[in-house]
């Protein structure tokens, strides 16, 4: 049977749960488990271990590493060298397993600019924008804006990557969302 997915011919691929219109690019190792949904790309000199699950219309750029206990889930972009882990407190000396590690969700929509860390354990909140260089060290809100090291909030991104004006819609794409201090960003009509 033909694979419905591309691999470059200087990929490694061990992993049957690929989805169809993926494109997996040279220089790249999925491990055997990893599932990866469709019509996704992973770039050049990525690696993706057993334990990790990245959804449908994902992309990752260059050289970044998905551990196990790492889940992406649909329509998430990951710029060049983004760093994920998935240890807290890494030791040489101890190896800790799969039930060891640390899970770490970037939720629906989520953008990852170039070269950010991402610690574990945390939750990266649907249509986030982390940028460039930032280092996340805590939980981010559904459609917030995060720069620096340590990551702070400096606004929120509406779903076509626009910055929001609360209450007002959104010049690219009419959207129109509210910000409460209970519910956070919250959009309430497209």
């Amino acid at each position: 049977m033909k694979k419905q997915f591309f691999v470059h011919e200087k990929a490694i691929v061990d992993s049957d749960n690929i989805g169809k219109g993926t494109k997996i690019w040279a220089f790249t190792h999925v491990l055997k488990g990893a599932l990866i949904g469709e019509n996704c790309n992973i770039g050049e000199g990525c690696f993706i271990e057993t334990h990790s699950v990245i959804g449908n219309n994902v992309i990752i750029k260059n050289n970044i590493s998905v551990w196990d206990k790492i889940t992406i889930e649909d329509d998430c972009f990951l710029g060049p060298n983004v760093v994920l882990t998935n240890v807290i407190n890494p030791r040489s000396s101890y190896k800790r397993g799969v039930d060891g590690f640390t899970p770490t969700l970037i939720k629906k929509g989520a953008t990852i600019g170039a070269n950010a860390t991402i610690v574990c354990g945390n939750t990266l909140g649907e249509h986030c924008f982390i940028g460039a260089g930032a280092v996340v060290t805590k939980d981010v809100p559904d459609y917030a804006i995060m720069v620096g090291n340590p990551v702070k909030l400096i606004g929120y991104a509406c779903q076509c990557g626009e910055k929001i004006d609360f209450d007002s819609a959104c010049n690219e794409c009419g959207r129109i969302y509210k910000y409460s201090d209970d519910t956070g960003c919250v959009l309430v009509s497209e």
